[in-house]
């Protein structure tokens, strides 16, 4: 009798365990990357809160953009929200051509990213990256970046080895972007000249006098001055395994507007985290989760509106 009691108590600790390893259940655990810009991570925080409503069991991983790229080849994470191209060609074209990551759908066109200064700077005579060398003592020779590793650095850093447009004896001050754009502001205010990595949408278009360098080229930010694209990419079969997340990322599109409009509220109120400030928005305008959600349902199969407005309502 005892040795039958055991085996059922096996049989029943066998059934739990395979259940919890079994498809089904691992299905719902969706893994994000992010990076340390304001939009990615606005982005980013608000699929997690979707997400996590609408039952999945769902994490972010804050990574520098070549890991992020590593982790999505190895499946270690599954989606990534700050896939800016031109720029990341150089990182993400060989994933993409290999097959293991996804340009799965461009969630903000229209973006910019390349080289920027002060008003007065470019004013002043320097317009184009044709002109940096010219103007390298007024600039210290010096041109400010964000992360190390970071995509634009990447760039600004090839430029500098080549001695493109006679960038030979430039520095590239590699910092973060809170620090950069600390430094860059403190030496607008001061009359100074300086030229650092710039992109729209960001808060910087708001409280930076600031205009964007022409003369880009294919090599560096793009033959068209800047104008970038922001993709989510997704790891190889995440959208054949996850096709109701699949269907949602179809839908998670951002509007410069709106990143513009969270971004400088995170800038004037320092208590507000990319979290807050998201469903902030978005409670102020249900157009847009409205499209997000639709034809999305939960991770068991029921409408997803409804419960995530509800989220809303308590929140």
């Amino acid at each position: 009798m005892q040795s039958q009691r055991t085996r059922k108590i096996a049989l029943v600790l066998l059934a739990a365990a395979l259940l919890l390893t079994s498809p089904a259940y691992a299905a719902k655990e969706v893994r994000l990357a992010s990076v340390s810009w304001t939009g990615v991570t606005v982005k980013t925080d608000l699929a997690k809160n979707i997400l996590t409503n609408l039952g999945y069991e769902t994490t972010s991983t804050n990574l520098s953009v070549p890991i992020v790229y590593k982790a999505l080849d190895t499946g270690d994470v599954d989606i990534f929200f700050g896939n800016w191209m031109p720029s990341m060609a150089s990182i993400a074209n060989n994933f993409f051509e290999k097959g293991t990551i996804i340009q799965y759908v461009a969630n903000m066109p229209g973006a910019k990213y390349t080289l920027a200064a002060p008003s007065h700077v470019v004013d002043g005579g320097l317009k184009d990256f044709a002109d940096l060398a010219k103007y390298g003592d007024k600039l210290d020779h010096k041109i400010y970046g964000i992360e190390p590793g970071n995509d634009g650095n990447l760039i600004i850093q090839s430029m500098i080895d080549k001695n493109m447009f006679g960038l030979g004896d430039f520095k590239l001050v590699a910092t973060s972007e809170p620090i950069m754009l600390s430094e860059v502001k403190t030496l607008s205010k001061e009359g100074k000249w300086v030229v650092f990595l710039g992109w729209s949408p960001h808060y910087m278009n708001q409280i930076i006098d600031m205009k964007y360098l022409t003369g880009s080229t294919a090599e560096t930010f793009g033959e068209n001055d800047g104008t970038a694209t922001v993709y989510t990419n997704i790891r190889k079969g995440f959208d054949q395994e996850y096709p109701n997340v699949a269907h949602f990322l179809k839908n998670f599109i951002f509007p410069i507007a709106m990143i513009n409009e969270i971004s400088l509220m995170l800038q004037n109120d320092k208590q507000l985290t990319h979290a807050e400030a998201g469903l902030a928005y978005v409670k102020q305008h249900p157009e847009i989760y409205r499209g997000w959600l639709d034809g999305v349902t939960t991770a068991d199969g029921k409408p997803a509106l409804p419960v995530f407005e509800a989220f809303l309502a308590k929140n």
